[in-house]
């Protein structure tokens, strides 16, 4: 049987009226970033909370709803109420009755560009994805790199359905080479007039226009069929996407909203995320870590000295930081012991630092990896977040891309949260509703 080809379908985005271009940049009058969030997974609850307080409209209001009102998220066993679900779902319907989000008049695909304050640019096509047949999930043209859990996939699709909407893409990377479809988004300026173009508070700017009409989206199509693509963020939507798919119930559900980058053209931002173990006095994960690895102090080291001690080390390596800052550097993990965690694992994948997380160190601490607590990018705000768990920072390096390559073509999955793609799309630029 053939491969089902990788295939973007225009749909109609459901967006802000008031995202006017120039608008924030200009008058003054809205300020259209204040509307825009992270991906669901990415902001702390504070930082969660802070968005919801930014703006009344802002789209965490519909991604993280279960900061709206704490004291019915869980049901004693960690699953959300419904009750979350169905107050994201009326507050969406409330925003189109009121015409603060409307759906576009003709199906588009949309491109999307991110310019970082450095001076780092993405730009990728948002379509919908058309998911392959259920029958034949081994031969998708869409591959997962990253394990995942069931409670979030059950959270973003029981969202999903009580909405009726997808509110955020999935992140998709694929090496198109400067492929036809590359060449259309990249020649987005002189094909029409920008739909949004606004700043995010982090100094990115973000562009968006629309490709109607059959002929643009028939070369589109064709240059991406015989492609595969790697989810870069977004495995638990996909996952949920999936379960949609199969349960047959939902109309629409044979496509998911995505986010496609060349990667060939627009090489991706690839970050860490650390973890918080709370609660975990650093000199005794040291003592336990010396069991199955060298560890040692880097006496009197700044972070940006322990970050370079960790680059330097070799893989894999991780960094041990106490809640006053002192760092301990574990390297030279025992090769049998690691192999004697993970059986089942190839050498790649017990060679990534996750996964030495993971199987070896956690287990010595009687932890989970369930029980750590993430933090995306910023080792500063790890070590911050040891202090108010009283607990130990371990700082992450990030994965190389032939890394990750190099796991997903052996068929395997790297473990949860080892890796964080960026530029990350912004939620709330478009959306999509289901039929």
């Amino acid at each position: 049987m053939a491969r089902p080809p990788l295939a973007l379908a225009p749909f109609r985005g459901l967006r802000y009226t008031d995202l006017n271009v120039g608008r924030a940049l200009d008058s003054g009058e809205l300020d259209a970033a204040a509307l825009l969030a992270p991906p669901y997974d990415v902001p702390g609850p504070e930082e969660a909370r802070d968005l919801l307080r930014s703006d009344p409209h802002n789209a965490a209001h519909l991604t993280v709803p279960y900061q709206l009102n704490p004291t019915v998220r869980g049901d004693g066993a960690g699953r959300t109420s419904q009750v979350v679900y169905e107050g994201a779902a009326t507050r969406l319907r409330a925003w189109i009755g009121q015409g603060i989000l409307a759906q576009d008049p003709e199906p588009a695909l949309y491109v999307y560009e991110q310019t970082t304050a450095a001076g780092v640019r993405q730009r990728g096509l948002i379509g919908a994805l058309a998911l392959p047949p259920v029958s034949s999930p081994a031969r998708e043209p869409v591959r997962p790199h990253e394990e995942v859990d069931h409670g979030p996939v059950l959270d973003r699709l029981r969202l999903t359905v009580s909405t009726g909407a997808h509110l955020e893409p999935v992140f998709l990377l694929y090496p198109g080479g400067g492929g036809a479809a590359t060449r259309v988004a990249e020649d987005a300026e002189r094909r029409g007039r920008a739909l949004v173009d606004t700043r995010t508070a982090d100094g990115t700017r973000h562009r968006l226009w629309a490709l109607t009409g059959p002929a643009v989206h028939a070369e589109i199509a064709a240059d991406l069929a015989p492609r595969t693509a790697l989810i870069a963020d977004g495995h638990h939507r996909y996952a949920a996407y999936q379960e949609m798919h199969a349960s047959g119930r939902v109309p629409g559900s044979g496509h998911g909203l995505a986010y496609l980058v060349d990667s060939d053209t627009h090489p991706p931002d690839l970050g860490a995320i650390h973890r918080v173990v709370p609660g975990l006095d650093t000199a005794a994960a040291v003592g336990a870590a010396r069991s199955a690895a060298r560890v040692e102090e880097l006496t009197g080291a700044s972070l940006p000295d322990a970050e370079r001690a960790l680059a330097g080390a070799g893989r894999p390596a991780l960094l041990l930081a106490d809640p006053s800052g002192r760092f301990h550097l574990v390297r030279d993990v025992d090769a049998a012991k690691a192999a004697q965690a993970a059986p089942s694992r190839s050498r790649t994948y017990r060679e990534l630092p996750t996964a030495v997380l993971e199987h070896v160190l956690l287990p010595l601490w009687g932890y989970a990896e369930h029980q750590t607590r993430k933090v995306h990018d910023d080792p500063a705000k790890a070590v911050a977040a040891a202090r108010e768990e009283h607990g130990t920072a371990v700082i992450v390096p990030p994965l190389r891309v032939e890394q990750v390559y190099a796991v997903a073509d052996r068929g395997e999955l790297t473990p949860r949260k080892s890796t964080s793609f960026g530029p990350k799309p912004r939620t709330g630029l478009v959306m999509r509703l289901l039929p």
